[in-house]
């Protein structure tokens, strides 16, 4: 009879799920031996983080829930980051954590903790099997929660001695939650409203993150003759070349830009939860401004800003339903403003410093090198703000990013996206201040031959740290500079050719390890003058 193991591992595989990343640990030896025979590509990493932004990336990716799993206690606590991010970030997650065995559960055994006070608070899901005939519904339930409504983590504690018992039962049938359909009446209601604006602006969310979803998009904002703002890192959802782009909402948004937003008589904010820095600190909508909302999860709704229509319905079924109206005869004018003051802010300025490179000019040099299926992916930290504000992306093209601003991100989810499309480039930016943190990750690069593009950023300091600290204590460093060491070797270890950029003049090398085959590290050497105040 098949173990508890293998009847969760069967369902992972009923479910599509072809990759599973990992540390090993004893505390599910049994759950190892059940993939061995699995149709599931284990990929072992070198830390719990890493593995857990792995997923978050193939996820990001494929649309269905990444999966990891980590040995208990200090295993557990490695793999947190990856759970909070997959929150912020709003990406289906299921963390599988090996667990003490069931009789010495609550007894504080060794490594043990009690995932539900742990987890509970920002997870979906934390689920925790004292016999094996629980393992199957515990993993469909978790399959379910990460991946309707809102995604987002899920967690499943497996006693080890559980997970190696015979198992007679099977995972239950279940189907995912459909958010409700928007009533004739609402639909209408939208419609009137969208018809009769002058100034609206469609603030596009997570609710967008598929192929299908973006392709919805693009019609509805042309049908509509809509100007499209992006939520916080997620410029990939609408061709940034559009006339009707009209940027992401983000850190420091101009103030022109603001103002301009500030004006708008109508707010569609579909599949958004409209977080603080999405809304510019809940500053925007503003008082008196009207606002549409519809998100997934009627939790998100009416919590911090009134909505005149607040919808829990899924966004891509709604503006399916509606059919193109006449356009206000100022709205285009409109747009064209919003698109204007876009371009104005991805404008990059030449500007020579003498510790170091202008990164924007180096980041636009690269987006202006990835090819139209291009990928990139982005750590934390100063040298991704360019990326943001001063790259455009076509349809074609992503960026698969931390929302939620955790350090360490890049390299992991670099691995996990050459892993999926190793047909594609694949440019990972990172920083020296967070290279180090999974940079290990670049070891299963070298396991699985993945041809990474690795942009290194070296100013020798947390940046995006570091200027806060000028502007609150002038000219009191602490803890927020550091040595390095060569990472030049360092990459060469790990069998990637290395490409020093220190001036303009090496930019076209910098392009051509971008598009020719195989591994490459650049290595920037970056101004921190030209960031601080």
């Amino acid at each position: 009879m098949p173990t508890a193991a293998q009847r969760l591992v069967d369902f992972l595989a009923a479910q599509g799920i072809d990759r599973a990343f990992c540390v090993p640990g004893e505390s599910y030896i049994a759950l190892l031996e059940a993939l061995h025979d699995a149709p599931i590509d284990l990929v072992v990493n070198r830390h719990e983080g890493g593995a857990g932004f792995a997923a978050i990336a193939d996820a990001k990716l494929t649309g269905r829930p990444g999966v990891f799993m980590v040995s208990r206690g200090p295993g557990a606590c490695n793999a947190a980051i990856a759970l909070h991010t997959a929150e912020q970030d709003a990406v289906p997650l299921i963390l599988l954590i090996g667990q003490v065995e069931q009789k010495d559960l609550r007894r504080d055994a060794f490594q043990e903790i009690d995932y539900g006070h742990m987890f509970g608070r920002f997870c979906k899901f934390v689920g925790e099997a004292t016999h094996p005939e629980q393992v199957p519904e515990l993993i469909a339930r978790a399959y379910a929660m990460a991946m309707q409504g809102v995604p987002g983590p899920v967690v499943l504690s497996l006693p080890e001695d559980v997970l190696d018992m015979e198992c007679a039962a099977v995972a239950p049938q279940y189907s995912l939650a459909s958010p409700a359909a928007a009533a004739p009446a609402d639909m209408d209601r939208i419609a009137a409203a969208i018809a009769a604006a002058e100034r609206p602006i469609l603030l596009a969310g997570h609710g967008f993150e598929s192929p299908e979803g973006r392709a919805a998009l693009a019609r509805f904002a042309e049908a509509w003759h809509l100007p499209v703002a992006v939520s916080f890192r997620r410029q990939d959802l609408f061709d940034n070349h559009s006339p009707l782009y009209a940027g992401d909402l983000g850190l420091r948004n101009p103030d022109a830009q603001r103002e301009a937003f500030a004006s708008s008589d109508l707010i569609l904010a579909l599949g958004t939860r409209l977080t603080d820095i999405t809304t510019q600190g809940y500053s925007w909508p503003a008082p008196g401004q009207r606002l549409i909302h519809v998100c997934a999860d009627p939790k998100h709704l009416n919590w911090h800003f009134p909505a005149e229509i607040a919808l829990a319905a899924d966004p891509l079924a709604l503006i399916a339903a509606m059919p193109a109206s006449n356009v206000p005869a100022g709205r285009r004018e409109w747009a064209a403003k919003l698109r204007a003051l876009h371009v104005a802010d991805c404008q990059v300025k030449p500007s020579d410093w003498p510790d170091g490179l202008f990164f924007p000019e180096v980041a636009q040099a690269v987006g202006a090198a990835l090819p139209p299926d291009g990928i990139i992916t982005l750590d934390a930290g100063t040298f991704g703000a360019p990326f943001y504000r001063k790259v455009s992306y076509a349809p074609g093209q992503r960026l698969i990013v931390p929302i939620s601003g955790a350090m360490g991100f890049g390299v992991p989810a670099a691995v996990a996206a050459t892993l999926r499309h190793p047909e594609r480039t694949v440019v990972c930016g990172v920083g020296d201040g967070g290279v180090l943190m999974t940079g290990g990750e670049l070891a299963v690069a070298v396991e699985r031959n993945l041809p990474i593009k690795l942009l290194l950023s070296e100013n020798l300091g947390f940046a995006s740290i570091r200027i806060h600290q000028e502007r609150q204590h002038p000219g009191r460093v602490s803890g927020t500079m550091f040595a390095n060491p060569d990472f030049a070797h360092w990459a060469q270890a790990f069998g990637m050719p290395v490409t020093r950029v220190n001036t303009r003049d090496d930019f076209a090398a910098m392009q051509e390890a971008i598009r020719k085959p195989g591994p490459a590290a650049i290595l920037v050497k970056t101004s921190m003058q030209a960031v601080l105040p």
